[in-house]
């Protein structure tokens, strides 16, 4: 891979950004249990990289409850969540770095998640890195979500650069399909909480961190 053959890197947030993986399953397994769905943790792992509306869907459709709307348990997830990036949130390692080291490099810089615009401000916020994004775009404004290509190629579009100049840094299975999808160059860096996925050979380039794959790339 060479840098020059980029002029925009896309980040994805949770699980990239910020290690918010292990606070997803907290909010949820405390959201559901309270309206009598006893999931546990490494249930969610079946449900990495999606929607959040898409989340609540399937496992209303594998173990519904019966006295609360999809839509009061999503609010009750997001709402703990929020409590709980403010309590804990850091950066993943490695990122601020490389936000700079891309800025500097003078590539544009855009953000593609799943989760929702309210989750992407206090995510930005409370890790002081808005300055360094010229895009944040949310799945939840397309009609498909991640493994969907939309919200990456709407990400390219804005920013005004053609898909297969878009360098991609991704954790998940999902989100490695989806930006293969928008035929841009994928990077995985794998979500430490995860189970080791082994498909996510899929994705161009495998490191173990984000300092990882700057050294590669300055190497």
């Amino acid at each position: 891979m060479k840098l020059a053959d980029f002029d925009a890197v896309i980040y994805d947030m949770d699980g990239v950004l910020i290690d918010s993986e292990p606070l997803w399953k907290i909010a949820m397994e405390n959201a559901f249990a309270k309206v009598g769905c006893h999931l546990k943790r490494e249930d969610f792992q079946r449900t990495v990289g999606l929607r959040i509306d898409e989340v609540i869907k399937y496992w209303y459709s594998v173990a519904p409850w019966p006295d609360a709307s999809t839509q009061e348990v999503e609010d009750m997830i997001i709402d703990g969540l929020i409590e709980l990036i403010k309590e804990n949130g850091e950066p993943l390692i490695g990122i601020p770095e490389s936000l700079k080291f891309f800025k500097d490099q003078g590539k544009k810089i855009g953000l593609a998640t799943s989760s929702y615009t309210r989750l992407i401000d206090v995510v930005l916020e409370e890790l002081n890195l808005r300055s360094y994004f010229d895009f944040t775009h949310s799945a939840e404004h397309e009609t498909h979500g991640k493994p969907h290509p939309a919200v990456y190629l709407k990400v390219a579009d804005t920013l005004e650069v053609k898909p297969t100049r878009c360098l991609v840094i991704e954790d998940s299975l999902t989100g490695v399909i989806s930006g293969k999808a928008a035929r841009m160059y994928v990077v995985a860096i794998p979500e430490k909480t995860h189970a080791p996925n082994e498909k996510l050979i899929l994705a161009d380039e495998i490191h173990s961190d984000m300092p990882a794959f700057l050294k590669s790339i300055n190497g």
